[in-house]
């Protein structure tokens, strides 16, 4: 077989598969994992139960690879504004960094939102056996740590984590409750100014 005609196949074969975890992303968003069938995603992603065989193996391992591609796109977005913080950012600015995100999944809706929710409906752990991923965690909370301890000297290291875990778990809600479908019908200055507070008030704890 010609060179080019084996890469014009490897690149519909990849194609197949990204289409295949949209549309896994996407159903998992509406209805979680017990509730998507193999049909549908074929069906959505124009493509045949043979594919998922093919790239994946099962519907579980779709999912699973699906679920583990939105937690990591989530990660990655979350931990770039964290590094854009300055050394003696406030806290306000840190739950600004922190939730900036959530907030654009929710203004802008469509894909950015269902993987969102996808993350949303795993937590703010990553499921038994992603270890992969707990770096990702490890460094997201690090660095948001780190913030916080500057701003409250007082607080020892495991509370702070805790709060930062509050923190993530109170914006895995906001997607996934109604109030996060109002919120998105709002401009993303009017969404920053009503969530940065409270998640700044949950990382600044009682006085």
């Amino acid at each position: 077989m010609r060179p080019e005609k084996t890469d014009l196949r490897r690149e519909a074969g990849q194609r197949t598969r990204d289409d295949l975890l949209t549309a896994a992303v996407e159903l998992l968003a509406q209805r979680g994992q017990e509730g998507v069938t193999l049909r549908e995603i074929t069906q959505s992603a124009g493509a045949n139960v043979a594919a998922v065989s093919y790239h994946f193996g099962s519907l579980n391992a779709l999912c699973d690879v699906a679920i583990e591609h939105a937690l990591e796109r989530y990660l990655d977005a979350q931990i770039q504004e964290l590094d854009a913080l300055a050394g003696n950012a406030t806290l306000s600015e840190l739950a600004e960094a922190f939730a900036r995100p959530m907030v654009s999944a929710l203004v802008a809706g469509g894909r950015d939102l269902a993987v969102i929710r996808t993350v949303a409906r795993v937590g703010i752990d990553p499921p038994e056996g992603w270890e992969r991923l707990t770096v990702k965690f490890e460094q997201a909370r690090r660095q948001a740590v780190r913030a916080m301890a500057a701003n409250l000297p007082g607080v020892d290291e495991q509370e702070l984590v805790f709060r930062v875990r509050c923190a993530a778990g109170m914006l895995n809600w906001l997607a996934l409750a109604p109030i996060g479908a109002e919120l998105g019908a709002e401009p993303a200055e009017q969404v920053e100014r009503m969530l940065i507070p409270v998640v700044a008030g949950a990382f600044q704890g009682a006085r």
